[in-house]
Order: C-alpha cells, then sequence, then structure tokens
C-alpha cells in the first residue's frame, strides 16, 4: 500500500471535525481522513473519549451523518457497535429521528426476527427474553484504502447509507455477522489477510467485491443477496464458505481463482451464476444445491473435483461448460447418476471434443455408464449438426459479399471478412470473434448459418449428406446406442406393423369368385392385438426419444413405403395359384419351445424331409392371429415362441419379398440392439462379443 502522511487523531482534532462534518454526493459526513486512530488498550482513555464523542454525535443529527475514515490508519479494535446508534429489533417503537425510508428498512428485519424470537420462546419454554438491539449507522460509511491493524467488528450492524471499502486493508480478523446493508457494499480492491465473516448477512443493494484477496479463510454462510453479488477476478487463498446462502440476483465469480476448498452446498441460485474462466485448485462443492437458471462455466479449470451431487436443477437448467479444461486422470466432476450428465451443455462441437471425451472418460471411471453415454450422445447430436451446417450453411471462406449478408452480417462486417481472408483463411467459425466489425450479437445470431471447410465437389458432398443421415438414424432410432427402452420400442412397433401386414396379406385373399377372409371376430382380436402391442411400443419410444415425433417419422421412412408398395401390387396382380385355401406360412411341428433363431431364414428350404417337418398354420383358431406376430417377432428380432416360416411352393414373389424385406431390417435392427446393450449394460459387451 502507498505510503501516506497521516495525521495522528487528537481529542482536539476529533471534536473539530465532529463540529464541521463535510458534504459529499449529498451526504453529510465526519471528516476522518488521512489521520492515525489510536484505540488500543494502552490508549484506552483516548478511545472511550471517541466512541462516546461520535456516536453522541451521530444520535444527535436530525439528517443521516456517515464517517469517512478513507486513506487513514486505524490501530486497535474498532468496534462499530459503540459507534452507531442502538435499536431494539421488536417489541419496542423505532426513535422518532427515523425518517419513513429508513423505518421501513429496519422493519422490514423486525418483523423477520420478531417470529424467530416468538419460536425461540415456544421452544425454550422461556415467558420472556431480553430485547435483542441492532447498531444502525443512518449515514454513508467510506473506508477507502484504509488500513485497519486490529480487530474489525461490525456485527450486528444496519447500514443504511452506502459502504465504501474499496482498497481497504484488513490486517486482523474482521467480523461483519448479522450485518444489514440497505445500499450497496463495495470492498473491489481490498485486502483481508486474516480470517473475514460475513455470516448471516442481508444485502438489499449490490454487493461489488472485485478484485478482492482473501489471504486467509471466508464465510459467507446463511447469507442472503437480494440483489447482485459481484466477486469478478477475486481471489479466494483459503477456504470460502458459501454454504446456504440465498442469491435472488446473478451471482458472479468471473475470473476468479480459488487456492483452497470452495463450498456452496444447499444454497439456492435463483437467476444465473457466473464462474466464467475461473480456477478452482481444491474441491468446488455444490451439494444439494438448487439452481433455477443456467449455470455458465465457459473456461473454468477444475483441478481436483466439482461436486454436485444431490442438487437441484429447474426444468430446462444447465451447466454451460464449452471450454472446461479438466484433466480426468487428476480431477473429476461428481453428480447424481443419470442427472449430472444431462445438464452438461456445450454449444458446439468445434473446441470442445476434448472435453467431451474427458467428460465421457470422467463418468466412466466413477461407473456412471448413463452419464458417459449421455455425454457421447451430446457429442455426436453436435457432430450431426456440424456436418449439417458443413452442407448448406454459408461457408467463410467462398461465399459471396451477398451471401454473407443473406446469412446475417451487414455489409461493413461481410467485406472485412472478404479482406480478411483473402489474406488467411477461416479455420472455425469462431475466428470471426477476432474481427473488430463482428460483436457477439451478431455472431450468435449466424454461428448455426455459417461454415468453415464445406466440400466443393460433388462427391465429397454427397459423402457428408450419407454420413449425416447414418448419425441422424442413429441418434433418432438408439440415441446414439445409449437408449435400450428406445430401441427396443422402435422394435415392438415394427413387430405389431409388419404382423398386421402378414395377417393382411395372408388371410384377406380375395372375394371372387370364391372369397377368402376372415370372420369378424378374428378382426377384432388382430385389431386388438396390433393396438396393444403398438402402444406399449410408442410409450417406450416417447418415454425415452428426445423428439419421439421425429423418431416416429423417421421409423415410417423405413418400414412405410417398400411394403405398403408391395402390398398394394399383391392386390392390384390378384391371386389365383395352386394352395389357395392354405396358409403361406408354415411352422415346424416337430418341436414348441421358446427359441433364439439368430441363424434363421424367412423361407423354408425347398428339401422334401423339411417339408414334412413343418405344417401350415391353423386358420381357424381364436389364437390363430399371434402366430403371425410371432412370425415377425421372428423375422426382427431372431427371437419366437415357434419356428415360423414361408412355405417354398405357389407363394407369389412379392410376398417373399417383403418377408425378405423385413428379414434384412432385422439384421441392422439386431446389430443395433445389441450395440445399445453393450454400451447401457456394464460387462455386457464382453459375453456379447466374446461368447
Amino acid at each position: 500500500m502507498e505510503t501516506l502522511q497521516r495525521t495522528p487523531l487528537t481529542l482536539e482534532l476529533l471534536q473539530e471535525r465532529l463540529k464541521a462534518p463535510t458534504e459529499t454526493e449529498g451526504t453529510r459526513l465526519v471528516d476522518l481522513r488521512r489521520l492515525e486512530i489510536d484505540l488500543r488498550s494502552e490508549n484506552a482513555t483516548f478511545r472511550d473519549q471517541f466512541y462516546r464523542l461520535i456516536q453522541t454525535q451521530l444520535q444527535r443529527s436530525t439528517l443521516p451523518l456517515g464517517l469517512d475514515l478513507s486513506y487513514s490508519l486505524v490501530r486497535g479494535e474498532l468496534k462499530m457497535s459503540d459507534l452507531g446508534i442502538r435499536t431494539p429489533l421488536y417489541g419496542q417503537t423505532l426513535p422518532p429521528f427515523f425518517t419513513e425510508r429508513e423505518q421501513a428498512q429496519l422493519n422490514r428485519d423486525r418483523r423477520r426476527l420478531s417470529q424467530v424470537n416468538q419460536l425461540s420462546q415456544s421452544l425454550l419454554l422461556q415467558t420472556q427474553l431480553p430485547p435483542l438491539q441492532i447498531t444502525v449507522l443512518r449515514g454513508s460509511l467510506n473506508l477507502v484504502q484504509t488500513q485497519f491493524e486490529g480487530f474489525v467488528n461490525f456485527t450486528n450492524t444496519f447500514f443504511l447509507g452506502r459502504v465504501n471499502a474499496q482498497g481497504a486493508r484488513f490486517e486482523q480478523e474482521t467480523d461483519w455477522s448479522e450485518a444489514r446493508f440497505s445500499q450497496p457494499l463495495t470492498l473491489s480492491n481490498a485486502l483481508f489477510l486474516r480470517e473475514a465473516r460475513f455470516r448471516s448477512i442481508l444485502w438489499f443493494d449490490r454487493l461489488r467485491a472485485n478484485q478482492v484477496q482473501f489471504g486467509a479463510s471466508v464465510t459467507f454462510q446463511n447469507s442472503e443477496f437480494r440483489a447482485t453479488g459481484s466477486f469478478h477476478q477475486s481471489v479466494f487463498q483459503q477456504t470460502a464458505n458459501f454454504t446456504r446462502t440465498l442469491w435472488q440476483q446473478n451471482a458472479d465469480f468471473a475470473q476468479t481463482r480459488w487456492q483452497s476448498a470452495a463450498f456452496f452446498d444447499r444454497s439456492k441460485f435463483a437467476q444465473a451464476l457466473f464462474l466464467t474462466e475461473s480456477t478452482f485448485e481444491k474441491l468446488l462443492s455444490f451439494r444439494q444445491a438448487q439452481f433455477d437458471r443456467s449455470v455458465n462455466l465457459r473456461g473454468v479449470s477444475v483441478l481436483d473435483q466439482a461436486d454436485f451431487g444431490d442438487a437441484n436443477f429447474a426444468s430446462g437448467v444447465h451447466l454451460n461448460v464449452p471450454d472446461l479444461q479438466f484433466d480426468p486422470r487428476h480431477a473429476s466432476i461428481l453428480g447424481n447418476p443419470g442427472q449430472i450428465g444431462a445438464v452438461l451443455s456445450v454449444p458446439t462441437l468445434q473446441g470442445n471434443e476434448t472435453l467431451l471425451r474427458n467428460l465421457v472418460q470422467n463418468f466412466r471411471q466413477m461407473q456412471q455408464i448413463s452419464d458417459a453415454n449421455q455425454i457421447e450422445y451430446t457429442a455426436q447430436k453436435l457432430r450431426s449438426r456440424q456436418i449439417w451446417q458443413r452442407i448448406v450453411g454459408t461457408d467463410l471462406n467462398t461465399a459471396s459479399t451477398e451471401q454473407l449478408q443473406r446469412a446475417g452480417f451487414s455489409a461493413k462486417q461481410a467485406e472485412a471478412i472478404l479482406q480478411v481472408r483473402s489474406q488467411t483463411p477461416f479455420r472455425t467459425i469462431n475466428d470471426v470473434l477476432r474481427l473488430e466489425a463482428v460483436d457477439l450479437a451478431t455472431y450468435v445470431k449466424v454461428r448455426d448459418r455459417i461454415s468453415v471447410g464445406r466440400f466443393a465437389s460433388a462427391t465429397g458432398w454427397l459423402g457428408d449428406g450419407l454420413k449425416w443421415l447414418g448419425l441422424s438414424l442413429l441418434l433418432l432410432l438408439t440415441r446414439y446406442g445409449t437408449s435400450f427402452w428406445l430401441i427396443f420400442g422402435v422394435g415392438i412397433v415394427g413387430v405389431a406393423y409388419f404382423g398386421l401386414v402378414f395377417w393382411l396379406i395372408d388371410r384377406v385373399r380375395r372375394r371372387y369368385p370364391k372369397p377368402i377372409l376372415p370372420d369378424r371376430i378374428e378382426v377384432g382380436w388382430i385389431l386388438s392385438g396390433f393396438s396393444v402391442i403398438t402402444i406399449g411400443g410408442l410409450v417406450a419410444m416417447f418415454r425415452s426419444a428426445e423428439q419421439p415425433m421425429l423418431t416416429l417419422f423417421c421409423l415410417g421412412l423405413v418400414t412405410l413405403p417398400i411394403p405398403l408398395a408391395l402390398v398394394a401390387l399383391i392386390y392390384w396382380q390378384g391371386r389365383y395359384h395352386d394352395l389357395m385355401d392354405v396358409s403361406y406360412f408354415v411352422e415346424d411341428a416337430t418341436l414348441r419351445q421358446l427359441r433364439f433363431l439368430i441363424g434363421r431364414l424367412p423361407v423354408i428350404p425347398a428339401y422334401p424331409l423339411f417339408r414334412e417337418r413343418y405344417m401350415p398354420i391353423l386358420w381357424k383358431r381364436r389364437w390363430g392371429w399371434l402366430n403371425y406376430f410371432d412370425f415377425s417377432l421372428n423375422n426382427l428380432l431372431r427371437f419366437g415362441f415357434n419356428d415360423i416360416r414361408l412355405r417354398d411352393e405357389h407363394v407369389p414373389g412379392l410376398i417373399t419379398t417383403l418377408a425378405w424385406y423385413q428379414w434384412s431390417l432385422g439384421l441392422l435392427y439386431l446389430a443395433l440392439l445389441l450395440w445399445t446393450l453393450s454400451r447401457t449394460i456394464p460387462g455386457l459387451n464382453l459375453l456379447i462379443y466374446f461368447k
């Protein structure tokens, strides 16, 4: 701290200053600047007179009167309770010198503490507790670059005016517990060399604690921030305790450095929490914290552990972690299994691929497979978006001025892009932020419409298109192998649909000259069975899919066009061949058991001895409709209650084509199912691949 010329404060000088308060920005202050104030025990006579004279002057003043200790040196303990006005918290009326605004502010706290007192009386069975009092400072308190060599005691004080302690130096412990701040408190650039206690404080206005250095432990436990609290670029060298704090407005901890553990357990954040570009060298704990808005963790460095165990996230709330730096070999991110992976979010894949891989490794090391899969699903979803942008987006390196303007850039910004790329091509879309002409708002507006590295050739464009299509199918039908219930629901709907189609072509053959049609009872049974199975599959899909309608549309593209075209051709051509009165489907009559039919083909061999083993399924049975779903189950899942296939003679080729089409889809489906199982059930991949 810069060496200042200070004048020792005497009683005569104090009385002189008390008689002539200064006025700064409309506030009356007792001018005690650039003084050396000795309040040590060996100077007890002066200390007692110091407190008595100031307190008397503050009480006599009809208008709010504050203190200005800026640039002064205070030796010994400073007690605000001996300076301010002692006021009862409840049970008595407030002194008449308080203005209506001041009384309203005090009554806010009096009502709350009165309820606490009544509760204490009921629990302790006491008839009366001694009335609590609070110290009130009506005017402002200026402590700009004030140096405190002793203990600073501001406990149980209600500051009705501004408190400005910018650049103050606290060499011993400071205690602000139970304080109330009606107007802003400024601690920017302050230095706390010993423990600082801010327990159970209520801020009605903004707290500015930017670039503060806490050299020892600090606690804000049970404090309430009704306005924004800002700790931008502050340093916490020892343990920081923010447990059970309530933040009704934004909490700004951007670019802070935490050299020891930081605890935010059971805290509530009603608005945004900013931890941008902060560094946590030890434990960061948000256990049982509640987040009503998203948390910004962009560029944060986690060197030990970040714990979000049992945290409560409101709907749509995310932990935004782009550019998060952590090494899963030495650090870890903890959270509730199945929850933490879903709330971690990054806007783009570019620049975050290493982060996503580290997150996957982190959760796999902790056996949180669902969270690891969720992160991988997020990564592939971003990859799909990146490929799509490369296909349809405006390429920064090749687009004309008109194309850049259509993408959302202004004419000036487009010209700046053309000028820069003529010297150095853009490598990523983030490079546009380096241009002075492009602001963040423009970048956010256009980042989904621009791309870098778009293929100029038709072959490259086609390859990107196929890659995007295949990845999109994996994301929609299986969540990239992370949701068993989704792929299971897709399979169930497919089984029901093809079962109904096979029943239709087998039982509804013709009306003339001799009808071959099912009766009404059979129609009722098949439609009921189809409805039940389909609803079960749809429930599984809608509960598991991120975009269930799009998933259903994708399933329809695979299962509807070709089968419906084949069915239409079958009925358009008509059927007049041998064995018209016998089912096209036959079953193995030698065995009746539950089977896995991995290698089974949909049509029986033409060898005569095989024909003797297979008999046509029975039509006129109440349960006969189950055979069609069994055949569909065999074809798609390679699993069924009986070995049902198509006969090898007198079957229209279109029907055989339909059976082979479903069988081919079954190969792909079974591969996806086994892949999903291997990723969702730990250790099952060993059973699948090495059995």
